[in-house]
């Protein structure tokens, strides 16, 4: 018990402490957690609520949990997203590729490379529409250490260097309508999440999503536990450069709306949007 108490407790200050540093959380201020039902995402409602709790001014939090359309996959990751938001007695919004693209991913899957480009395009896409249109100032995000140091290693690997000032623990507002995350987890590993949720008895989603297996970043994640595992403090090391970067001034993207829909991207047709064409093309028939 002694040793529990003292793992949440250091994990939890770990976490104020990253709030407190960064100013993620001002007063007044709605956020809303996205709210997958893993653990990551689950540990950031769990973090959030404890500091609302201590916290010595007012702000609001809300849940938002999207379901992608996974059979036999995504509704575990929903149930345990509405029992936490219970929990935690935070409101949630539950909201599906099926209600807002009348699409579902198992069915979409096979016109992509990956399953993951057309997913990450329509749940940020939804998130993001979902948080603006209830008024949230910020969007809680359940990146940990290891997430941030693969996405960039990720954008290294493509020499998009662009992609560098979306790291860190807080993104700007770059567009009114493009509301901003927050990263509770950025600088707690992986490893704690998970201990934090065994040793707690956490309701959470375990299971893999079965599309993770063919993606970039299953593969650089499964290359950065193999090395740490031999030469352990290389995510460390990594994370330590990383921080290097975040220091020098990074190009902005600057953005426009999309002449179909009307929401925020660099070029003329959203993300969003190109993908609905893709899959149009491939359901004429």
């Amino acid at each position: 018990m002694f040793q529990k108490e003292e793992f949440n407790k250091m994990i939890f200050s770990r976490i104020n402490q990253l709030i407190d540093d960064y100013k993620l959380v001002k007063e007044n201020e709605k956020i809303a957690v996205a709210l997958s039902g893993g653990k990551d995402s689950i540990l950031t409602l769990h973090a959030l609520k404890a500091y609302q709790n201590q916290a010595n001014f007012d702000f609001e939090l809300v849940a938002i949990s999207v379901n992608e359309g996974i059979a036999n996959y995504r509704q575990q990751g929903v149930n345990s997203a509405v029992n936490n938001a219970r929990i935690c007695d935070v409101p949630i919004i539950l909201k599906s590729f099926k209600e807002e693209e009348n699409i579902e991913l198992d069915d979409i899957y096979p016109y992509f490379k990956s399953a993951c480009i057309p997913c990450g395009v329509f749940r940020r896409n939804i998130l993001n529409k979902t948080a603006y249109e209830i008024g949230a100032d910020k969007i809680a995000t359940g990146h940990n250490l290891d997430d941030e140091i693969q996405s960039f290693l990720m954008s290294f690997s493509r020499g998009d260097t662009v992609k560098f000032s979306k790291f860190g623990p807080e993104l700007d507002r770059i567009h009114e309508k493009l509301v901003p995350r927050i990263k509770p987890l950025w600088n707690t590993p992986e490893a704690d999440v998970k201990k934090w949720a065994v040793i707690n008895n956490i309701d959470i989603h375990i299971a893999e999503c079965p599309y993770s297996n063919l993606s970039l970043r299953a593969k650089i994640k499964h290359f950065l536990n193999e090395t740490e595992a031999k030469h352990p403090g290389t995510k460390e090391n990594v994370m330590n450069s990383f921080k290097e970067i975040l220091d020098v001034p990074q190009i902005r993207t600057v953005l426009n709306e999309c002449e179909i829909c009307g929401e925020p991207t660099s070029g003329k047709i959203c993300k969003t949007c190109e993908i609905r064409s893709i899959i149009s093309e491939n359901t004429k028939n």
